[in-house]
């Protein structure tokens, strides 16, 4: 090299890592958070190039990759696998795993054991479902380091128990229960809490009620952010898709513009909009 030849040009700065704290702080400040579920390093990959700020690597794969009616198949291991094939791709998202049927519902000490493995695979949270009876066991994982995600309204793990994927909280006693469930979850020490299949007016009325991340998924356009199953954000969806679902790939030449689109209009309020509402 000529000891006058200029200097190779500086890689750009690489954005720094979203955290927990980040989050919070992105709520307090107005601006919505992006989620969208992933189970493989390519598509965690495309979604984190496309800024979404959170990775759920959910039990969804049992109906979506597995072909399952349910999540309730989902073991584990199976977890653990989509969940270090989503860490290789070390994304600027924050991971969070959930835990599957039958892996933390039987104690707090069950529950750790499932966490600890998470967060070993790469995730750097873990999400459980269910409302009030659930709050001792996020104590007890919050205060061993261990990140949470609560999870209220739909449980897709209860469907046995709800008879199918129906709307919550339609009725006011319905909603003020749930409500009820958030503020349990977010007292023991959740720092985000998924709500699913309510009315909008309680999904609003919840995001309000908390004092951390309320993520929606046919909640709103009021919660702190929203999550979608990265296939029906795509439009690879078998059967009739939710109500709550837009496919993201009709007017893009690309996944990765798609994702981006997504990513776009839930920054933007667009979405969801009316149609996408209970």
């Amino acid at each position: 090299m000529s000891a006058h030849s200029s200097p190779a040009p500086a890689s750009p700065p690489k954005e720094a890592p979203v955290t927990v704290p980040a989050l919070a702080r992105m709520a307090k400040d107005g601006q919505k958070i992006a989620m969208l579920t992933a189970y493989d390093a390519t598509l965690a990959a495309a979604a984190d190039r496309a800024g979404v700020d959170v990775l759920l690597i959910g039990d969804s794969l049992g109906m979506v990759v597995q072909g399952h009616a349910s999540t309730l198949s989902v073991s584990l291991d199976e977890l653990l696998y989509h969940t270090r094939c989503v860490a290789a791709v070390h994304p600027r998202a924050l991971i969070v795993a959930d835990l599957p049927f039958g892996s933390y519902q039987s104690s707090p000490e069950a529950a750790y054991a499932a966490s600890a493995a998470a967060l070993k695979a790469g995730a750097g949270m873990v999400k459980l479902e269910g409302g009030a009876w659930l709050a001792p066991t996020i104590e007890f994982l919050t205060t061993r380091g261990i990140p949470v995600c609560g999870h209220v309204g739909l449980l897709p793990q209860s469907v046995n128990m709800l008879g199918g994927y129906r709307v919550q909280g339609k009725t006011p006693d319905a909603a003020e229960s749930l409500i009820a469930d958030g503020r349990a979850v977010a007292a023991a020490g959740a720092s985000l809490v998924v709500v699913e299949c309510v009315p909008r007016d309680l999904g609003a009325a919840l995001t309000q009620a908390l004092a951390v991340p309320v993520i929606g998924i046919g909640a709103g356009p009021a919660c702190s952010g929203q999550v979608l199953v990265i296939y029906d954000a795509l439009g690879v969806t078998t059967g009739r898709p939710a109500r709550f679902v837009r496919n993201f790939m009709l007017g893009q030449q690309s996944i990765e513009a798609a994702l981006t689109a997504f990513v776009a209009a839930v920054k933007d309020g667009s979405f969801p909009a009316p149609e996408h509402c209970f």
